[in-house]
Parts: C-alpha cells; sequence; structure tokens
C-alpha cells in the first residue's frame, strides 16, 4: 500500500540541512487544526519532516510537510506506519480516533504519542461522565440531569426549577450535538429528535439537560501533563453561520485571541479552579490525562462555569493560538509527554493579537458543493498572513473544495482591530463558489475594549462582598467573647465598654499594640493559619500586664493584597478564641484588602489591646523594688513572637525545612513546632499581680531577657539571672547551635524559656512562686542587685552550659539520624568558586531531599569552592590534573576517590576538563551536569554571545546527563529565561545564573529519586 504522498524536502534546504538529531513527526487528521499544528511543528530544529494522515491539499505538498494515505482508524495500519518511518512523535488532532483509543493502542506498541488516553478522553467523550466528575470534584458548572429515557427528560425539563433549555447528546457528534432552545416545548422536542429519531446516531442514547447559564462563552486551552498545567492565552469562538451571530450554528466560523474579557485575576481563578482541579481529579481517580484539555467556559454573573470539555486543540481556536505561541511546540509536546512540563513551560508573545476567519461551502451547515476550484491563496499568503487548509483537495494541480468548512486564514496584530483588519484582507482576496464567511470576528471584543466602562472597586482589586462575607462569619465570634462592661456585637463604627459595669471605681485606662512579625511567614509557608490570631492577642495583653491591667477589649487589623475570605476567617477565629482564654472582648476590627500592597497569598497583623487597672493597683512600683528582691521566671511555651527573622535565616541555612519532623515520635513538623502559640498570661497571673506582694511585672518580648528586664527597674538596679535554674526549651539550643549564635544574641534576641518575670519581695517570693505555680511552669531565676555605673543591667550566668546541657533531647539530633538514612551519595567535581555547588548544599541539606552530598573534588587546590563544602562539613579532596600524565590517568584517580567515598551520583560544578571516554561510560546515567542554554541550542562555549547573536527572545539553562559528545546527554531538566532588551553577556549570564540555581537542585532530587533515569540508547526515562 502507498501510505505516502508528497515531497520529503527540507523546508529553506536539503534533507543534509536538517540537524542529524532531527525527528519524524506523523499528525493525526485531516482539517484546519491539523494543517496548523503540523505547520507550527515544521518549524521546529528538532523534526525532520510532518506527516498528516489523512491531511488535505495544504499538507499534500508543503516543504517539511506531506500527507500520508495511512487508514486512522486501522490502529495496527497505523502502528506500522509509525514504525516503517521511523516516527518519534504521534500528535493526534481530532476527538473521534482519542475516544476509539489510539493514544492506548500506539502506546501499547511502543509509539509515543501525545493526547489522552480513551478513558481521559471520556470528559469530552461522555457528557454525562464529564458533568458526574464535575460534581465529585467541585468543579464549577450548570445544574444538570443525565437521562436514557426520553419521557423522564421531558418531565424534567418541565419541572427544574431553573430553566433546563439544554439537551445535550451524551456522545460525540461533532461538536454539533448542542440544543440551545428558547422554549421548554422546543427542549422536549430536541430530546425526542435526539433518542427516538436518532438526529446524532449513538451518541444520543443517553442525553444532558442542562440549566441554561448566561454571559460570555469563551475557551480556555492548557497543555498539561497530568500534574502540571500550562494555560495558552483565552480564545472566543464564533458558531453562528453570520455576521451578528444570526444563522444556524456551526463547528466554529473564527476565532480571535486573547479575549479581553478574561483578566489575569480571571485567568488564574479558571486555572485553579477548573483546569488545574480537572487534572488533579483525573489523576487521584486513576486516568491521568496528558495533553491539551479545553475548557468551554461561560462567564456568568456568579463565576466561570464550565460548559464542556474537550480533549484536544478546537477547530478554529488552534489556528489563532498557536501563531501566538513563542516557543517549540514540539518541544513543549516532548515535555507533556515525559511528564516533565514544569522544566519547559511554554512562552507566549506578548502584546499580539491573533483573528482566524472561517471560508465555508455555500449550503454549510447543511448540504454543500465540493470540487470548485479555490484561486488568491499566493495573494493572501503574500499579505503575510497564514492559510490553513481543511475541506480542501488537489486535483489535477489545482486546489478545490471537499468540504464544508473549506480554509481559515489568520493574521497577527499589534491588536485586535488589526489584525480583524488584515484578516479580512486575505479572506477578501481568496475566491471560490458561493464562499460564505464573517467580517466580524472580535467584534465584541473589540467594542468591548472601546467601550466607556467606569471603574468598580472590584475591578481595582478590592472585594466588597468578599468583606462582607467574612464579616458575617466572624460576627458569631466575636459575640462569643462578650463580658462585662461590653456585648462585642460587629457592625457599629465603634465599639463601646462601660468601665462601670465591669466593676471599676477609679480606673486608669492602659493601652498597647503589637504585631507577630515574621512569624506570619511560617504560618503562610505552612498554611497554618488557626493560631496565629493568639500570639497576636498574647503580644498585647502580656504587655499591658506590666501595668497591673486586666485587658477588658481587643481590636484586630487584617491586612492583604487579596482577601481569601477561609484565611481570613481562620485567623480572626484565632484572635476570638484567645481573646476569651484572656477575658476580653473582641470589640472590633478593620480589614483591609489593598491590591499591590501584598504579594498573592501573603497577610499582615495588628493588634489593640485596651485594659484597666485601679490608681492604686498599677505596676511597677519602683519606689519599692530593692536590693536582694526576687526574680520568678514564668515559662514560656517556646519562642513565640519574637526573633523569627533570624528563626528564618537558621532554618533555611540548616539541614531541615518547615516539614520536616521533630520530636521523639517525628509525629510533629519543625513549622508545627515553631508555630506554638505566645502564652496568654492575664487571667492566670492576674489574681498574682493583684495580691500586692508583686512589685514589677516583665513581659519577654522583642529584645529578649537582656532589654525586657530593665524596663521595670529604678535606674539603680540590675538583675543577676542563672540559666541552670529554669529548663530552657529544646528549641532554643537547636536554634543555639544551628545558628552559632553568642550567649548575648541569645539573651537579647529570644526569651530562651522564660515568657515573664516577676520582681517580688525576698520574703515572699515562695508564696508568690506557690500561687503562680498552681496555673504555670515557674522557677526562682535570679536576684535585684545594684547597678554599678558602666555595668550591664542584666547578667545571665551558665546560659551556655544550660543550653548545651540540653542539647541531647535537641531537634537536629533525633532527626540526623533519620534524615540520612537511605540517601543517594553525590560527589560534586569543580575547579573553582563553585556557585552552583552552594545551591546543590543547600537543596541536599533539607530533611526532604533524595540525595546527600558526601565529597566534593576539585582539580584546583585552594579555590573557593573547596571552603564552601568545608563550611558544610562535607569532605573534599584536592586531585591535580596537572600531577597525571594523561587524561586517562587523571580520571582513573577520580574514580578511585569516588569509589573509596562509595559515591553513586556526579555532579559536574564549574568543572573545567573534559572527561575520558572509558569513565563516562563507567559511569553511564550517573553524571549530571548543567549548561547555561536551552540545549540542543547554543551548545559549547561563549554560550551567552551566541544566544545574543542569533537575537533569539529566550534562553536558560539544562541540566542533562553527561554523554561523550560535548552537551548531548539525555536532557533531565531546562528552565526558561526571557532575553531583555538591551542585554549584555555579563546581565543574560547574571540570570541564567539565577536560574541554574533552582535548575541544578531541582534535577538532581528527579534521578536521586529515581524518577529519572537513561534507557536504551541514551533516552530519558520517566517513572
Amino acid at each position: 500500500m502507498d501510505f505516502l504522498r508528497g515531497s520529503c524536502c527540507a523546508l529553506g534546504g536539503s534533507v543534509s540541512d536538517i540537524p542529524s538529531m532531527a525527528e519524524q513527526v506523523l499528525v493525526i487528521g485531516g482539517g484546519g487544526r491539523e494543517h496548523a499544528l503540523a505547520w507550527k511543528l515544521a518549524q521546529s530544529p528538532h523534526v525532520k519532516h510532518v506527516f498528516v494522515a489523512p491531511g488535505n491539499a495544504g499538507t499534500d505538498d508543503n516543504g517539511k510537510i506531506s500527507s500520508a494515505a495511512v487508514p486512522v482508524s486501522d490502529h495496527a495500519a497505523l502502528a506500522q506506519f509509525c514504525r516503517d518511518q521511523d516516527i518519534r512523535l504521534v500528535v493526534v488532532g481530532p476527538e473521534v480516533p482519542l475516544a476509539a483509543g489510539v493514544v492506548d493502542d500506539l502506546t501499547a506498541a511502543g509509539i509515543r504519542c501525545f493526547g489522552p488516553t480513551a478513558k481521559a478522553a471520556q470528559l469530552e467523550s461522555s457528557k454525562s461522565f464529564s458533568k458526574a466528575f464535575f460534581e465529585r470534584h467541585g468543579i464549577p458548572t450548570a445544574r444538570w440531569k443525565a437521562f436514557t429515557e426520553p419521557k423522564a427528560a421531558c418531565s424534567f425539563i418541565n419541572s427544574a426549577n431553573f430553566p433546563a433549555l439544554v439537551v445535550k447528546a451524551s456522545g460525540l457528534a461533532a461538536g454539533k450535538g448542542v440544543i440551545v432552545a428558547s422554549t421548554k416545548a422546543e427542549a422536549c422536542k430536541a430530546v425526542t429528535e435526539m433518542m427516538q429519531d436518532k438526529s446524532f446516531g449513538t451518541a444520543g442514547e443517553t442525553v444532558v439537560v442542562e440549566e441554561l447559564l448566561e454571559g460570555e462563552e469563551i475557551s480556555c486551552l492548557c497543555f498539561t501533563d497530568g500534574v502540571t498545567v500550562a494555560p495558552m492565552p483565552p480564545a472566543q469562538d464564533h458558531k453562528r453561520l453570520l455576521d451578528g451571530d444570526e444563522g444556524p450554528n456551526t463547528g466554529g466560523m473564527g476565532a480571535y485571541c486573547p479575549a479581553p474579557q478574561i483578566s489575569k485575576d480571571l485567568l488564574q481563578q479558571i486555572r485553579d479552579t477548573v483546569l488545574q482541579k480537572t487534572v488533579d481529579g483525573m489523576r487521584k481517580e486513576g486516568v491521568p490525562y496528558l495533553g491539551v484539555l479545553y475548557a468551554g467556559l461561560m462567564l456568568t454573573k456568579d463565576g466561570p462555569k464550565v460548559l464542556e470539555f474537550n480533549c484536544r486543540f478546537g477547530d478554529p481556536e488552534c489556528q489563532v493560538i498557536l501563531p501566538l505561541l513563542q516557543s517549540d511546540l514540539y518541544e513543549v509536546m516532548q515535555a507533556v509527554v515525559d511528564k516533565r512540563l514544569s522544566s519547559s513551560l511554554p512562552v507566549w508573545l506578548e502584546g499580539s493579537a491573533a483573528v482566524t476567519v472561517v471560508m465555508a461551502s455555500q449550503g454549510y451547515p447543511g448540504a454543500y458543493p465540493k470540487g470548485l476550484e479555490i484561486t488568491g491563496l499566493a495573494q493572501a499568503q503574500q499579505l503575510g498572513l497564514e492559510v490553513f487548509h481543511a475541506g480542501t483537495a488537489l486535483r489535477d494541480g489545482r486546489v478545490v473544495t471537499s468540504g464544508g468548512r473549506v480554509l481559515t486564514v489568520t493574521a497577527l496584530g499589534h491588536d485586535l482591530p488589526t489584525a480583524l483588519q488584515q484578516a479580512n484582507r486575505g479572506v477578501a482576496s481568496i475566491h471560490f463558489q458561493g464562499a460564505i464567511y464573517r467580517k466580524d470576528i472580535g467584534a465584541r471584543a473589540i467594542a468591548f475594549l472601546r467601550q466607556s466602562r467606569g471603574l468598580t472597586y472590584k475591578n481595582s482589586g478590592v472585594d466588597i462582598a468578599a468583606g462582607n462575607t467574612l464579616v458575617q462569619k466572624i460576627k458569631p465570634l466575636a459575640a462569643a467573647t462578650s463580658r462585662s462592661g461590653c456585648n462585642a456585637e460587629l457592625g457599629g463604627f465603634a465599639g463601646l465598654f462601660d468601665l462601670k459595669a465591669a466593676g471599676y471605681r477609679d480606673p486608669i485606662l492602659v493601652s498597647g499594640t503589637d504585631g507577630v512579625g515574621t512569624k506570619l511567614k511560617i504560618a503562610q509557608e505552612c498554611h497554618k493559619h488557626d493560631t496565629i490570631g493568639q500570639d497576636l492577642v498574647a503580644m498585647c495583653v502580656n504587655d499591658i500586664l506590666a501595668q497591673g491591667a486586666e485587658p477588658l477589649f481587643f481590636l484586630d487589623y487584617f491586612a492583604c493584597g487579596k482577601l481569601d475570605v477561609d484565611v481570613a476567617q481562620g485567623v480572626i477565629a484565632g484572635v476570638a478564641d484567645a481573646c476569651k482564654k484572656a477575658g476580653c472582648a473582641l470589640l472590633g476590627g478593620e480589614t483591609a484588602e489593598m491590591p499591590g500592597m501584598y504579594p498573592p497569598g501573603e497577610y499582615d497583623l495588628a493588634g489593640f489591646a485596651v485594659g484597666a487597672v485601679e490608681r492604686g493597683q498599677m505596676l511597677p512600683q519602683l519606689d519599692r523594688i530593692s536590693d536582694g528582691d526576687v526574680l520568678i521566671g514564668v515559662a514560656s511555651s517556646g519562642v513565640h513572637s519574637n526573633g523569627y527573622s533570624l528563626v528564618r535565616k537558621i532554618v533555611e541555612k540548616s539541614s531541615l525545612d518547615f516539614s520536616s519532623p521533630v520530636g521523639a515520635s517525628g509525629d510533629q513538623t519543625l513549622g508545627e513546632l515553631l508555630l506554638t502559640p505566645t502564652k496568654l498570661y492575664s487571667k492566670t497571673l492576674l489574681p498574682v499581680l493583684r495580691s500586692g506582694h508583686v512589685r514589677a511585672f516583665a513581659h519577654i518580648t522583642g529584645g529578649g531577657l537582656l532589654e525586657n528586664i530593665p524596663r521595670v527597674l529604678p535606674d539603680s538596679f540590675g538583675v543577676v539571672l542563672d540559666a541552670l535554674s529554669w529548663k530552657i526549651p529544646e528549641i532554643f539550643s537547636w536554634l543555639h547551635k544551628e545558628g552559632n549564635l553568642s550567649e548575648e544574641e541569645m539573651a537579647r534576641t529570644f526569651n530562651c524559656g522564660i515568657g515573664a518575670v516577676l520582681v517580688v519581695q525576698k520574703e515572699m517570693a515562695q508564696q508568690v512562686l506557690q500561687d503562680v505555680q498552681r496555673h504555670e511552669a515557674a522557677w526562682l531565676i535570679g536576684k535585684v542587685v545594684p547597678l554599678q555605673k558602666g555595668s550591664d543591667s542584666v547578667k545571665v550566668h551558665n546560659l551556655q552550659r544550660a543550653l548545651q546541657a540540653n542539647r541531647s533531647l535537641s531537634v537536629q539530633s533525633h532527626l540526623q539520624g533519620r534524615m540520612q538514612a537511605g540517601k543517594v551519595k553525590v560527589a560534586v567535581l569543580i575547579s573553582g568558586t563553585g556557585t552552583n555547588l552552594e545551591a546543590l548544599i543547600n537543596s541536599t541539606k533539607k530533611s526532604t531531599s533524595f540525595a546527600q552530598i558526601v565529597l566534593v573534588v576539585s582539580n584546583k587546590p585552594g579555590v573557593e569552592g573547596l571552603r564552601k563544602a568545608e563550611r558544610a562539613g562535607i569532605p573534599t579532596r584536592v586531585i591535580e590534573h596537572t600531577a597525571f600524565p594523561s587524561r586517562a590517568d587523571f580520571d582513573g584517580a577520580v574514580d578511585e576517590v569516588l569509589r573509596e567515598f562509595s559515591v553513586q551520583l556526579v555532579c559536574l560544578a564549574g568543572f573545567m576538563r573534559i572527561l575520558s571516554g572509558p569513565f563516562v561510560r563507567k559511569w553511564e546515567g550517573k553524571i549530571l551536569n548543567i549548561h547555561p542554554s536551552l540545549l540542543p541550542s547554543f551548545k559549547g562555549a561563549h554560550a551567552h554571545r551566541l544566544v545574543l547573536q542569533a537575537g533569539v527572545r529566550v534562553t536558560g539553562c539544562t541540566v542533562h546527563f553527561v554523554a561523550e559528545e560535548v552537551d548531548a546527554g539525555a536532557i533531565i531538566f531546562q528552565e526558561a529565561v526571557p532575553v531583555k532588551v538591551g542585554d549584555t553577556e555579563q546581565t543574560l549570564a547574571e540570570r541564567v545564573k539565577e536560574a541554574e540555581h533552582r535548575a541544578f537542585p531541582a534535577a538532581l532530587q528527579l534521578v536521586a529519586s529515581g524518577a529519572v533515569s537513561v534507557g536504551e540508547a541514551g533516552k530519558i526515562c520517566w517513572k
């Protein structure tokens, strides 16, 4: 059988011009979508030739593209064709082959395919499956019900409490199986035609009846590898045949992209609530979805809702989206198949718009003539336009019509009006008898852009409705904090408090304000928001206790860039709960949504506490404090809410991260430990403070022990503390050791286990201590002494000993043994400063790392990279290449030391030696290197110079396995970096280096975890 038609010569040159690694691709389908796919794939330097089966006149003889007459429904014949032609990737265009399992069958035959399996394609091939899937996974869609009996469907249409006017054939119906009725009778008629008259064949055996949604219809497509979602610019299709959205429904008469009705925020919402949810849901159900996912959406007043899913590029959306793709489509598709899309995300043209206009045959979408000659194609192309063939054929050297939708003309412009004007010029230059086309594609979008719209607060990023929802949710929380003096009802302009009703006769009001600092960063990173509210309340009410005041009421301030009601509710629920524990009312607060002030997911907090104390009971009583008074230390719960900028820096440089398990049983993470809320002392200590035996109370807050105790002492006195007299929580011992902190730094930054200090007369110390110990852990920790001029106000004896004594219980000692077990042992070869070495060290020190660096080898002595390794506690070796007579001898010495340390993987981080063939073969699949370009482009030295000379707009870095040919090993991970206008080699190198610091650790984890390896013929294997 002769499967091939057309020429196989390379576009713009002979076959010999094509790179040696270039591959053959097959596109399945014969429409405009498939012509566009072949056109874009043929632009890749990795692609030698694109076959299109069955193709059309546009793909018959078009440079690197040709048609193939292989029967696409015969999967065995298709597989044989792929083997015969050495096809390295099959791209499936239409939905019917996907639903028929072509991807399943070709994959089983060992042929790589881009597109979902038949099970995954049920999202399109079965409307009832997809609607049930939406319901299971909370994906917004119209209300619906599926039926297999027409009588039941009509009964539902007539009784539903919403306009049930959309009737869909559940199966595939070539994009035409949807009837949007204007009346219930019309909807019932559609049911009868589908189910009894079989107007759509077997596709209508099950029908779905849906709610009629109102709004703007938009198409949002994405690439996905089953985990990562990479959205394309949103587009809008035009289904009606005639201008002004008149005439019958069609498969699509044109499209434009991007759709201005979709803002960046809305696209992100669609990505999160529709596309990512769908991909995650399919994966959880054991049916991973790979390929293109197309969501047809209605932008309703209640937000975007899914009308339907397609499991492939739309037609004509494909013809309008792909011209805006700046990346290599072949590379993106390979990344999808290899499940590494996150490292090869597509890049799109900025500041451009595209319009596609469909030319159809007279009579379409009904019966139409065929065989009519088409002229003017060359003129359209001379205008700089792309003409994608659909229903066309070659007859005696002439292009003739052979389908309903004949061809599409696509134009790019700096804006939509320009692109539409150019597309219409192209359509006007093409002629065939009875041609039908629209001249208003994108007119609604142009009107939208030109419309003079008054801005709203929500347009600017402030959602008043969300704020009102939050208030309603927190009202009962605040009301539960009511106490004598106020009822804590939210909603007024101000809150009221009745001091007389609270029992005060001659009160002094005391106020305090504070925040939580960068402890918030840990809460946000750990997505744990329920305890941070107690920190806020405690920081304020503990402060006013220092005046002897009872906290009466509290006000909070919550600020964010975009309000997340659930997060804010969690935080404020914590505030309300803490107010109840402290005995104060949550009297009011402020929620400030300030777009642009805070990044997504971040928020800030401030609190304000007001208390009262009777005039004669105020603290501190400076005139009563004397030499020999005793200090009682009250236990903290941990770090409380101060010093977290230092804490975060220590964690960053440590071997742990916030998800690392800690504690004897490992049932708590480091993040959870650090988020232990600040202790509230008001209810437990206020009776003691009012007893008359306490002369001063100090809250150990910012400034630690050294700066807070002097705030409640006369200038003539200081204190001496003995750190061995109280129990220091192990977290402080870990911070001390891991951060290599001095005693002074510890005592000036942290509370070191003492959250509050009471100053009492020596004779009353034991009684007061017993009173405190009924509720809190407490100790006698020091005494008041006369302050000599020039002396420190606070002296802490034995702090180093106390911290070291507690180190046997430290977080790290428990984890270290667990952390290293089973990790892949890695050696890093360097020649200089080792900037990538530092990134690798930092990543492998995390408890979640699959790798552990056990050795750093340099071929030069005294380089900075060796010092970095030594500071990290990593063994080093210097093997000078100049000391060996040959490269093989040098490599032998390196191999010997690698075996000495039982090394399993090798990373080359600025290693300036070319390894010998025997060494590379011995360590095949076990050596990783990084190159400062997106390989296979710009190999060898001076990559940045070559990039700038070539004028490309995107470069990046590539982590690859080392092969005998330089920069030719299998690619593990890539990160793109845009080339900016005015870039020099130096500025470009700096940005690429930043990407390298992310890419190299990520690639190492992929290999060390076993997710990536080298297979046969040096090809990458993903698990």
